[in-house]
Parts: C-alpha cells; sequence; structure tokens
C-alpha cells in the first residue's frame, strides 16, 4: 500500500468517525466542537502517526512511555497535542510528565504524588484526570467511586498538579447501549464533585469511550474520545 494511499484511508476513517461524532453531539443538544478525538495510537509506526496527524484528528493518546518518547523524538504528532491514555507507572512518572499535555490515568495517591513532584522538579503544573475503576476490575486500574472526594482532597494540597476531569474504561460490553449506563455514571460523579466547590480543581473533562463506544460516550457527556481502532485497524 503507499503512503499516497494509507493517507486517504486514514482521511476517510478519521472523517467517518466525525461524522458520527457530530450526530452523537448534535442528538444529544451539544456542540461537535467541544469533544476532542484523541488518535489512541498504541503500537504504530512513526510514520503511521505522522501521516494521520494530516486529518481531523486532535490530540494523541499514547499508552507506553516508550513509544511516546520515541514518536515526539521522530516529530511524528506534527505539533499536535500528545496526552498520556496508559497505566502510568511511578518509576516512569520523569518521562511523561512536562511532556503529556494532559495525563488521563491518574488512579492512585501514590501516583499523584509522584506527579506532583516531578512537576514542581520542573517548575510546572501538569493537568490530569482521575482514573474511576468503574467496574470495579481487578484487571484495571482506578479508584473507587467512593474514593473520588479524597482524592480530590488529596489533591487540593499539591501545588504542581490540576485535577482537570475524569476518566474511565467501562468493563467490555457488546455496544453502544450497554455501556451508556457506566459513562451516564462517570458524568453523574463529575456533577458531583463539581458541586464540592473545590478551588484547586478546573473540573471541565471526561474522558471516556472508545472504538464502538464513542457515540453513547458522547451522548452521556464525553468532551475527548479516545479512538484507535476505527482510525488505524486492528493491531497486526
Amino acid at each position: 500500500m503507499t503512503a499516497e494511499l494509507t493517507l486517504l484511508q486514514l482521511r476517510e476513517n478519521v472523517d467517518m468517525i466525525r461524522e458520527k461524532m457530530a450526530r452523537a453531539a448534535l442528538h444529544a443538544g451539544r456542540r461537535p466542537e467541544d469533544i476532542l478525538l484523541c488518535a489512541a495510537c498504541k503500537a504504530r509506526s512513526s510514520e503511521l502517526v505522522r501521516l494521520s496527524a494530516d486529518t481531523r484528528i486532535d490530540v494523541f493518546g499514547e499508552n507506553r512511555m516508550q513509544e511516546m518518547r520515541r514518536h515526539l523524538e521522530d516529530g511524528a504528532f506534527q505539533g499536535k497535542p500528545c496526552h498520556f491514555i496508559g497505566h502510568l507507572q511511578t518509576n516512569k512518572v520523569r518521562q511523561v510528565v512536562g511532556q503529556a499535555e494532559l495525563i488521563h490515568s491518574v488512579g492512585s495517591g501514590r501516583l499523584l504524588a509522584a506527579i506532583n513532584r516531578e512537576a514542581g522538579r520542573q517548575g510546572i503544573v501538569q493537568d490530569i484526570l482521575i482514573e474511576i475503576n468503574l467496574g470495579l476490575e481487578d484487571s484495571k486500574a482506578g479508584i473507587r467511586e467512593d474514593e473520588l472526594k479524597q482524592m480530590l482532597e488529596a489533591a487540593e494540597g499539591l501545588k504542581h498538579v490540576r485535577v482537570r476531569g475524569l476518566m474511565a474504561i467501562p468493563p467490555p460490553v457488546p455496544g453502544n447501549e450497554e455501556a451508556r449506563p457506566y459513562f451516564a455514571r462517570l458524568r453523574e460523579l463529575m456533577e458531583q464533585a463539581q458541586t464540592w466547590q473545590l478551588p484547586g480543581a478546573k473540573l471541565d473533562t471526561l474522558s471516556m469511550g472508545m472504538s464502538g463506544s464513542y457515540e453513547a460516550a458522547i451522548m452521556e457527556g464525553a468532551t475527548i474520545v479516545r479512538v484507535g481502532r476505527d482510525i488505524y485497524g486492528e493491531r497486526g
């Protein structure tokens, strides 16, 4: 497959996703431009990521620190923002803080503190999302729903992190409608947190929805959807 044909297919894929995003937003009475398309580029080459940057992708989402660093070094994002959306180990924090515009997956007080220390060392404020384990799955990271207030209050005492909202990966379900209750619950948690009036938190971001479920997520208030397979196809 030639580079030109690959780019054409990427544009077609992204345009189709954008159309579905817009329909879902309008159906929910929302503005399509208020929702970011995050391309989950796990296990993709720098060449493919660079090609996809020439489409209507808003931001790139990285799951692995090593891949993120390689894509950054190769200039694959073409100036578009990079978010870290995967599980982040505390010993990898130094390589991610200050490089990722937003870290989606902060699911423990230990990780929160480590990010704050590194951001302080760099003299920056790192934007983060708190990850919620909605299905209480042992295989997934994230805090329990009843731990959210404690986590936000802990973040209030830290000078170098700013909580922008919540993120979740629901349990595997067949499709959009089965995923909606989980997305609705994350939105309800955000609305509840907004009533706590914590001055250090800027709760305006809901990262939820992937290939196969992003339309339901938008219907329930997602401001960022993380889409990989529907852009790039199945990983080889």
